[in-house]
């Protein structure tokens, strides 16, 4: 029997069977994510730089920081494409890391013209961009794309994207339009989406945004 406590991950492999209960009266809760193992292993060629075998984990639950924060960031957007990306980057970076019989992840090496491509491409829209966009602009495989991003530019392709659409709604904040016509215009799936991502970002929602710029304009 293993125990998985706060903090800790449980890696499930593929057609692993397994079972589980809580481990006391009061119950437990989790995060959970499924990813394909395709997916894993299309990563794990950016990442180590050739095929590579999926990691093994021959104990079930480990203390990895990496892999917890890459669990919990799958549950603070709505997984948008380059979000995805980004997830499976995260989790082939941290299997990898925890399975000492696989080659370490290889140091990017930087293709800065596809990188300028990519934030270029990111820079000219407010709505939300498909992976397959950025692969053709960039030149660059989605997963490579999202290792070099970070490296070069200190964030996640998604995260850049996502902070060019917040200032193109700041910007549209200023204006009398709904809230709701704010938050599909920046690529927001609905105005509870686009509340929750600005308060994340400025602390702050953005109808208290937008009295405290329009007191500031009269002031």
């Amino acid at each position: 029997m293993e125990r998985s406590l706060p903090g800790q991950v449980a890696v499930l492999h593929p057609d692993e069977k397994h079972d589980g209960r809580p481990g006391t009266a009061d119950g437990f809760g989790y995060h959970i994510v499924y990813v394909a193992p395709e997916l894993i292993a299309g990563a794990l060629r950016d990442v180590v730089g050739r095929p590579t075998p999926l990691p093994f984990l021959r104990e079930p639950v480990l203390a990895s920081e990496q892999l917890a924060r890459a669990v919990s960031s799958a549950f603070e957007s709505d997984l948008e494409p380059l979000a995805r990306d980004t997830l499976v980057v995260r989790l082939a970076e941290g299997l990898l890391r925890a399975d000492a019989s696989l080659p370490k992840a290889s140091v990017p090496c930087l293709d800065q013209r596809g990188l300028a491509r990519a934030r270029d491409c990111l820079d000219s829209t407010s709505s939300v961009v498909r992976s397959s966009v950025l692969e053709r602009v960039s030149g660059l495989s989605r997963y490579a794309l999202s290792r070099q991003f970070r490296a070069l530019y200190g964030t996640s392709p998604y995260r850049y994207s996502l902070l060019r659409r917040l200032d193109f709604a700041r910007e549209r904040l200023r204006s009398d339009d709904q809230l709701a016509d704010v938050a599909l215009a920046a690529g927001f799936a609905d105005q509870a989406h686009f509340t929750r991502m600005f308060k994340a970002a400025y602390g702050m929602p953005p109808q208290r945004y937008r009295t405290l710029q329009s007191c500031a304009r009269w002031s």
